[in-house]
């Protein structure tokens, strides 16, 4: 069942869940995710970000909307950080069913004009459309210089301003996550307050980015405040390819179909324990 971001996360507000949005770059990663939510009864997003999406072509998208579309499981096929106005219509073309417009790093006045222009887009064709106040940061992947860089939090007094405007479907706020993964021994420390003070202003389905590498209790306790969306990316891909590596150390295989299921199960541990933290198990049933 393939709809869009505002009918699947409607549902999840209605009865207090989260869902997950999953970064793929490919097939075995994809059927690893799509697999899990349907062994899960749990609805799913599936994301890929600018440079995933021309990495795997729109033709693998072609392929990612008919296994969708035939799942009996609730599914989005999300754009993750489109940068621009061709970047959302190159996804509407190759049939995602939502699409993020980060205008974030620009002035705020831009950022509204540029977010306006693909909700008028995307609602024409009923695809749904995500923004983002604030700016997540980015991990230096070094521990000696290890920072949150150039991250601003989302001030919110502009949620009500911004969504009102614009008419978007889901909010990226930024409260301290970064994303990529934390330098060995850095705990993160999310400012979960915000989630309150936005939720107080606005029911706007929120989204977090960077939700890889946190510690379960802060992530699931900002699901339970009420974010309604949680990317994962860089905590199944990690998982994914050491075990990949470690089966290649171990053996002279090198055929795909042999190696790549080691990473597939990997894959599907870390997705299945993401969506127990989001409370989503079983509530694909929710949309019968």
């Amino acid at each position: 069942m393939l709809i869009n971001l505002r009918e699947i996360l409607e549902v999840a507000e209605k009865y207090d869940f989260t869902v997950g949005a999953f970064n793929v770059t490919e097939s075995s990663m994809l059927r690893a995710v799509v697999e899990t939510a349907e062994k899960n009864k749990a609805p799913a997003i599936i994301a890929a970000a600018t440079n995933e999406f021309e990495f795997a072509g729109s033709e693998f998208y072609q392929y990612a909307v008919k296994r969708l579309t035939n799942s009996k499981i609730p599914f989005v096929l999300h754009l993750d950080h489109g940068h621009s106005f061709e970047d959302c219509v190159k996804a509407v073309r190759a049939g995602f069913t939502s699409v993020m417009i980060d205008g974030s790093k620009l002035p705020y006045e831009d950022n509204i004009a540029l977010t306006s222009r693909v909700v008028e887009l995307a609602h024409a064709v009923n695809i749904s459309v995500e923004a983002e106040i604030g700016t997540i940061g980015a991990n230096s992947g070094s521990e000696e210089d290890y920072g949150v860089e150039g991250i601003c939090y989302t001030d919110p007094k502009d949620v009500v301003d911004f969504t009102g405007r614009t008419g978007i479907d889901a909010l990226a706020i930024a409260i301290g996550t970064a994303h990529g993964q934390y330098p060995k021994g850095y705990i993160p420390h999310l400012q979960l307050n915000l989630i309150e003070s936005i939720r107080a202003l606005t029911k706007i389905p929120l989204v977090l980015h960077g939700g890889s590498n946190n510690p379960d209790e802060e992530i699931e306790k900002g699901c339970r405040l009420g974010l309604r969306k949680v990317n994962i990316s860089s905590d199944f891909k990690v998982s994914y390819y050491r075990a990949v590596q470690q089966y290649l150390n171990d053996t002279n295989d090198f055929f795909p179909a042999k190696i790549l299921p080691h990473g597939m199960r990997e894959v599907e541990r870390v997705v299945a324990r993401k969506m127990e933290l989001f409370h989503c198990i079983g509530a694909a049933d929710y949309y019968r």
